[in-house]
Order: C-alpha cells, then sequence, then structure tokens
C-alpha cells in the first residue's frame, strides 16, 4: 500500500502557483510537438504547416476541453455560476470535450490550407498518448480522478480525500491509455501512417475508449453524476459513443 500526499502545487514563482496538471498540458504538447517535428514528419509542407497548426491544438484542447466538462459533466452548477466557467485553475477538464475541440480546430485549419485533415489528426493521434500519459500522472499526483476502494498490495491511500486503501487508476489509465497506446499506434500500427488517412485516427479512438471504459470500472464516478444508464459512469458512455464513431471510420478506411 502505497500513500499518496503529493503537493498539486509543483513550485511557486514569486506570488504565481505553477501546478503540476499545468506543467502536464505544457509538456505534453511541447514532447509530442517534438517527437512529430523530428520523427515522424516527413513531407515538408505538413512541416512548414505543423507550428501553426499547433496554435489550434492548444485552443481546441482548451476550449474543448473546459466546455466539455461544464457541459457533460456540471452544467447545472455552471448555469448557476456562469462567471466560474473561465475559472479553469480552478479544476475541470474533459477528456472527451478537448478530443471534441481539436478535431475542430484540425478541420478548420486544414480546410483553410486546403490539406486532408486525416494527416494531421493521424499525427495528432500517434502522438497524443504522450500527453495523456502525463496527464494522468499529474492526476494521480493532485488526488483526483481515483479509484474504488481496495486490498490489493498496490492500493494507493490518498490522504488528501479519506483513509480508504484505493485502486490508484490514474496510474492505470497512464500506462495503458499512455504506454501501451502508444506502443500500439508507433510499433504495430505505424506502417498506416501516411499510406491511409484516417486509419491512425480510427484506432486511437477504438482502443483509447476500449482501454478506458474497463479501467474506469475501478474509477469512482464522478460525484455530482454517480452511474447513469446499467451502472456506467458518463466516461464510460462517451467511451462506447467514440468506440462506435471509430470503428465506422476504420470500417470506411480499411
Amino acid at each position: 500500500m502505497f500513500i499518496n500526499n503529493f503537493d498539486p502545487i509543483a513550485f511557486n514563482f514569486f506570488s504565481l502557483e505553477i501546478r503540476w496538471y499545468s506543467l502536464s498540458y505544457i509538456f505534453g504538447i511541447i514532447f509530442a510537438w517534438f517527437y512529430c517535428k523530428k520523427l515522424l514528419i516527413k513531407d515538408k509542407k505538413i512541416l512548414d504547416l505543423f507550428d501553426d497548426l499547433i496554435s489550434y491544438i492548444i485552443i481546441g484542447v482548451i476550449l474543448g476541453g473546459r466546455l466539455g466538462y461544464v457541459i457533460f459533466y456540471n452544467l447545472d452548477y455552471y448555469i448557476k455560476n456562469v462567471s466560474e466557467i473561465l475559472m479553469i485553475w480552478k479544476g475541470g477538464m474533459s477528456f472527451h470535450g478537448g478530443l471534441i475541440g481539436v478535431i475542430i480546430a484540425t478541420y478548420i485549419f486544414s480546410k483553410k490550407n486546403k490539406i486532408n485533415s486525416f494527416l494531421f489528426l493521424d499525427l495528432i493521434s500517434i502522438s497524443a498518448p504522450i500527453g495523456i500519459f502525463l496527464g494522468r500522472v499529474s492526476n494521480f499526483i493532485n488526488s483526483e480522478l481515483y479509484g474504488k476502494e481496495t486490498n490489493l498490495p498496490w492500493s494507493v491511500k490518498f490522504q488528501k480525500i479519506d483513509n480508504i486503501d484505493r485502486h490508484p487508476s490514474q496510474i492505470y489509465e497512464a500506462f495503458f491509455e499512455g504506454i501501451i497506446l502508444f506502443i500500439l499506434l508507433n510499433f504495430v500500427f505505424k506502417k498506416w501512417l501516411y499510406k491511409s488517412p484516417g486509419m491512425i485516427s480510427a484506432l486511437f479512438l477504438i482502443f483509447y475508449s476500449i482501454f478506458r471504459f474497463f479501467i474506469e470500472f475501478t474509477r469512482e464516478p464522478d460525484i455530482q453524476i454517480g452511474y447513469i444508464l446499467f451502472n456506467l459512469t458518463l466516461g464510460q458512455i462517451l467511451c462506447c459513443a467514440f468506440l462506435i464513431f471509430g470503428l465506422f471510420l476504420f470500417s470506411k478506411k480499411k
């Protein structure tokens, strides 16, 4: 059993608090950008445009992630507290919302530059597990999205939450949605990158949705929502929707 008593603040810069969660976003984007630029992109036109795309991706992630959380997870609260919607530093980001935001931003950018959007979406998909891994580790440090009670030897006690031994569900997600998904897309299915635009994106949606759907059985549901349909969480229901879309896209691109 491991005791988690990490400080969510990485360091202070004068009066500004720099949190691990913010750093995970920053370094996730930097590492993914570097990986794509130095190792994945071979086409000069794509390479030249990729730097400009990053700003679109950042906007898509932040706006989509925040609005996704507001709409999917806590709409009643934010209807009554509209001024807090922009207070991202108070927490509340949705992965699926951020994903939708990135897809929309990439489509707009690609249409503007008259390029197949799947060329960019595949690059984003193949490098996204880097950011997902860092994000889930920061969730663990922050003692958020924690797991259900368990007596397994690798259980974790989140002292900021309670004295219950719990599943380290954030670490499960970091491993499967980060490391395993990265290996699958970069070493097993990388052959489809450029050869069949959209295939990597479809595989990302399929495997991410499967991994997260099953891992969520070890995770506590969002307290303001609980379980919804067939004792499934909202995250699992969203995973089902994205899985169906991923399978549809795979069938179209195969």
